[in-house]
């Protein structure tokens, strides 16, 4: 099954006082790794974002399996759920990256509405042609 990868090294600024990465980072790279899947196979979407178009979080979680550490190198993997209607589920795998193995750290899940703006409401629209087509080979099968 294909997956899209987003590498990331941990900065001091992403851990706490203890020393581990602070949890909530784990969904700022689940914002970041779908921003940069839509950077790189649907720009075009930016400039509908900057129109009427609205990306609307509905849901989001992470399952945390080990802790993370200042400079661990990270490979977050992307796929997507199953699609229905307006909503687009994500799902992650962390994976910690060392030079002889990879092991997976955290697991995320991640749900989004596409919707236009009309005045004041916002309201519920199909998929954009060029995000449904640059989603449709990491779909799960």
């Amino acid at each position: 099954m294909r997956t899209y990868e987003y590498h990331h090294i941990i900065s001091f600024e992403e851990t706490n006082l203890v020393g581990n990465v602070y949890y909530a980072n784990h969904i700022l790279w689940q914002g970041r790794c779908r921003e940069m899947f839509i950077r790189e196979y649907a720009p075009d979407i930016l400039t509908e974002l900057s129109q009427d178009l609205a990306l609307i979080t509905l849901r989001v979680s992470c399952e945390y399996l080990a802790e993370l550490f200042a400079f661990d190198q990270i490979l977050i993997r992307m796929r997507l759920g199953t699609i229905k209607q307006n909503r687009i589920p994500m799902l992650f795998e962390y994976w910690r990256i060392t030079q002889d193995r990879e092991e997976l750290v955290a697991r995320g899940e991640q749900e989004i509405a596409c919707m236009r703006r009309q005045g004041e409401k916002l309201i519920p629209t199909a998929i954009p042609s060029s995000l449904w087509t640059a989603l449709q080979p990491y779909q799960i099968s």
